[in-house]
């Protein structure tokens, strides 16, 4: 099964938090304005009747952008709304268990080491996600990061398609998609940036420029 087609490059993950003080249905407005054509909806804070309407409220909207929609860390809401898949961590309930309720839902999987990635098919994953590469302000108390070298080195050890996140600024895109990254998980340089719909499409327009180098 293809989960992403050539169009899904920016991978913007929501951290209303971190927001510079605007919401998340403003982040997504102008993420899906800016051409992203993936979004995760990451919310640690809000209680269960908030998160799920607001769940309900993404999969409205990205249903009308045309893009995918993923909840992150629970598989309820994301069955509940309707969502495209969720995305599991190391913590999360076991991607094969998750596969076995939601047999069609789009499920990743966090990699932070190499193993975790060539496991991730075999756990009914259907994409891992490399990282963190860099430090990050989303994953305090970290001391140790990948870097752009494990994306080669990973890759390997799976035919799955992959994301990388973690730190990641503009200034790595280059770097990042010579070393074979397309799909690129980002939050604060999307949800710290004065227009948010700008730079979201200047990411998606670089990636998609330099992956066609």
């Amino acid at each position: 099964m293809k989960i992403f087609t050539e169009e899904v490059t920016i991978y913007p993950v929501s951290c209303e938090p971190l927001c510079e003080g605007r919401s998340d249905s403003q982040w997504l407005e102008a993420v899906l304005a800016g051409g992203a054509k993936i979004v995760q909806l990451r919310d640690k804070v809000s209680d269960d009747r908030t998160l799920c309407a607001k769940a309900m409220m993404f999969r409205e909207k990205t249903r009308a952008a045309g893009a995918l929609l993923i909840v992150n860390n629970r598989l309820d809401i994301a069955l509940i709304s309707g969502a495209d898949g969720v995305h599991l961590g190391n913590s999360d309930i076991p991607a094969e268990e998750a596969r076995r309720l939601a047999p069609e839902l789009i499920i990743g999987v966090s990699a932070n080491r190499p193993e975790q990635a060539e496991s991730a098919a075999s756990r009914g994953a259907s994409y891992y996600n490399i990282g963190p590469l860099f430090p990050t302000a989303t994953k305090e108390g970290l001391r140790e990061f990948l870097g752009i070298d494990a994306i080669a080195e990973w890759s390997r050890r799976s035919s799955l398609p992959f994301t990388v996140m973690g730190g990641i600024k503009f200034n790595h895109l280059e770097e990042l998609v010579r070393a074979g990254a397309r799909r690129i998980a980002v939050v604060t340089a999307i949800t710290r940036a004065a227009d948010m719909e700008a730079e979201t499409r200047r990411w998606r327009e670089t990636i998609t420029r330099l992956w066609r180098l």
